[in-house]
């Protein structure tokens, strides 16, 4: 084989020589087949059947320009890709990564150094749609061969048209005119293990690479060394045909029937819609041509028309030829009814577009985008979990999965740069990378609404335990107050002393605490989420430890509804569930003061 253009980065622990398997590898990215080519041995296509492959991406993006197609399109691109004047689309997330402060700078330093290469902030719209259109895309890692430390200095998109992903089988030492590998004995130890080189060819040319891969020469492209392209696909594949899609595969028969139905409803329309006139011309017992010949020269009489050119002053014959559109002149032979003019009504129904509306959603199903967004005529509700449509909940999980997908393009980028630059070896990179998360941003309008409703919902729950726990002190101190034993109001007892103090202090500390965060706060504004968490969590704990503690001074009197008391504790341990449970405040609390450690101060 020839010399591959670009670079390789060698694993220095290859894997045991008995660590062997019969299956090559294979990245699930496409087909598992062999293809024999007798004396050259055998290769795998994983882009499949490569014409197919050109063909699809062509269709892909000739959908893309069909007008439901592109707003399906930007709706999942939007949601995917937020733009921001302040923040970056997306952001790289160590905080699972067991590594040192120093390391975790250096990678949070290299990644902000490949998003200005892609020059992400700017283009980071079209290169997920380019993405998203063609079901994978490719980008050229350029490095400095003499001082590859020095790590990526361009990354140049390439047209997936003119890319072709090989896996090849290498050739051994007696492979001559043998294709498979055989048994050479019982032992299946004996098998002969296949060894998988993979490569890129490149044909600048506005052509899918095709051909026998094994051949070279510049009619077949550049072959470019694996380590050297960030190649990311999709993840669909037609396991039949061994073919990358996109994820645009699923909407071709629903375009395709929706252009149908919109140029059929057209051409009906233009046919049906006008009403025309039927002209029963008699032409008595002329001749054949004698009558056409009357009937023409009706028509031509009764089409002339005169017209005032208002730019020039004139008047000017504008003759009206026959169109299929017009008017119908029929001969009527003697005997009949004579001449006469009648009306051919139009079509009816005109109005009803219930088909097209039934293609269109048809194919927004297919895009998993929730048909709710096909007009945008109507808003959509921001309030609380059960008014939230289930076809958006299974919209934001695929729109997830995509972005976990088009990650794999950060992580390949990433890895390059960071082993280049020495800054982590391999086998640290195959540990470490499943702790490398990316943290996209999100809509801020849709969030900054949706925080702004949780906390107002958290401090009104605060708010609430607040009046539990007023009306729960009332009722102990009137009770211990009113009650007696041996002799003696209970509340010179030191346990009900005890309860009543300790609910009084947590009351006073509670209510400065909602009071000081609803001060600071601005309802219709996000921010504070540490405050609103902090008030909830809180405020519901001590309202029902305030609750318990008047059961236990009122005893059974506590658990009985003659007091109400029974009906506060109930109340209070609803609200530790209602607007987010206990354990989910600490935990956003615990997450909240790991990324702004300074909030403690303020």
């Amino acid at each position: 084989m020839s010399k591959l253009f670009g670079f390789s980065i060698e694993d220095t622990e290859p894997l045991s020589p008995s660590a062997v398997s019969p299956v090559p590898p294979n990245n699930e990215d496409g087909a598992d087949h062999y293809m024999s080519s007798g004396f050259f041995g055998s290769y795998v296509d994983i882009e499949g059947v490569f014409r197919t492959e050109f063909d699809l991406i062509k269709r892909y993006r000739e959908m893309a320009l069909h007008p439901e197609a592109d707003s399906a399109i930007e709706d999942i691109v939007n949601e995917a890709i937020v733009s921001d004047s302040n923040d970056s689309p997306v952001e790289i997330e160590l905080s699972n990564l067991n590594a040192s402060d120093g390391i975790k700078t250096k990678i949070r330093k290299e990644f902000k150094y490949i998003l200005d290469l892609l020059d992400f902030d700017k283009k980071a719209h079209e290169i997920y749609r380019n993405w998203y259109i063609d079901g994978r895309i490719y980008y050229h890692k350029i490095i400095d061969l003499k001082n590859p430390q020095e790590g990526i200095q361009e990354l140049r998109y390439i047209d997936a048209m003119k890319m072709r992903y090989i896996r090849q089988q290498k050739k051994k030492p007696g492979d001559q005119g043998r294709a498979v590998a055989q048994i050479k004995s019982d032992n299946p130890m004996d098998y002969d293990f296949p060894e998988i080189e993979e490569y890129f060819i490149y044909n600048p040319k506005s052509v899918y690479p095709t051909g026998n891969p094994m051949q070279t020469g510049a009619g077949q492209g550049i072959k470019i060394a694996r380590d050297a392209v960030t190649y990311c696909t999709s993840g669909l594949v037609d396991r039949n045909k061994g073919t990358t899609l996109s994820y645009l595969h699923k909407a071709i028969k629903s375009i395709n029937q929706l252009r149908m139905i919109e140029d059929s409803l057209v051409i009906y329309r233009l046919s049906r819609a006008p009403e025309r006139r039927i002209f029963y011309i008699d032409v008595g017992n002329l001749p054949k041509q004698k009558a056409e010949q009357y009937l023409r020269d009706v028509m031509m009489r009764y089409r002339n028309k005169l017209v005032y050119d208002a730019n020039t002053g004139e008047i000017r014959d504008d003759k009206k030829y026959m169109a299929m559109l017009e008017d119908f002149w029929l001969p009527r032979r003697e005997g009949g009814r004579g001449t006469e003019i009648s009306t051919l009504p139009g079509g009816q129904n005109l109005g009803e577009i219930t088909d097209i509306e039934y293609f269109k959603k048809k194919l927004y199903r297919s895009l998993n985008v929730p048909p709710s967004r096909m007009d945008g005529e109507g808003g959509f509700n921001l309030g609380r979990s059960s008014e939230i449509l289930r076809d958006e909940l299974k919209f934001t999980k695929f729109v997830s999965r995509l972005r976990k997908r088009f990650s794999n393009m950060f992580n390949d980028m990433l890895k390059t740069q960071l082993l280049l630059k020495n800054v982590i070896t391999p086998e640290d990179w195959e540990i470490m990378s499943e702790h490398i998360q990316y943290d996209f941003l999100y809509d801020n309008h849709f969030s900054e609404l949706k925080d702004a409703e949780l906390m107002n919902e958290r401090l009104t729950l605060a708010a609430m335990s607040l009046g539990i726990s007023r009306r729960c002190l009332e009722e102990m101190n009137r009770y211990a107050t009113d009650r007696t034993a041996f002799k003696s109001q209970i509340r010179d007892f030191g346990q009900i002393q005890r309860y009543i103090g300790d609910s009084w202090a947590k009351y006073r500390a509670m209510r400065s605490y909602i009071y000081d965060t609803a001060s600071c706060m601005e309802l219709g504004k996000a921010g504070h989420r540490l405050d609103s968490d902090g008030v909830k969590l809180f405020a519901a704990t001590a309202a029902k430890e305030i609750a318990d503690a008047a059961i236990q001074v009122m005893g059974g009197y506590g658990y009985v509804g003659e007091y109400h008391v029974e009906r506060l504790w109930r109340d209070s341990k609803l609200i530790e569930i209602g607007g987010g449970t206990i354990e989910s405040h600490q935990k956003n609390i615990t997450r909240d003061l790991f990324k702004n450690p300074e909030s403690i101060d303020s």
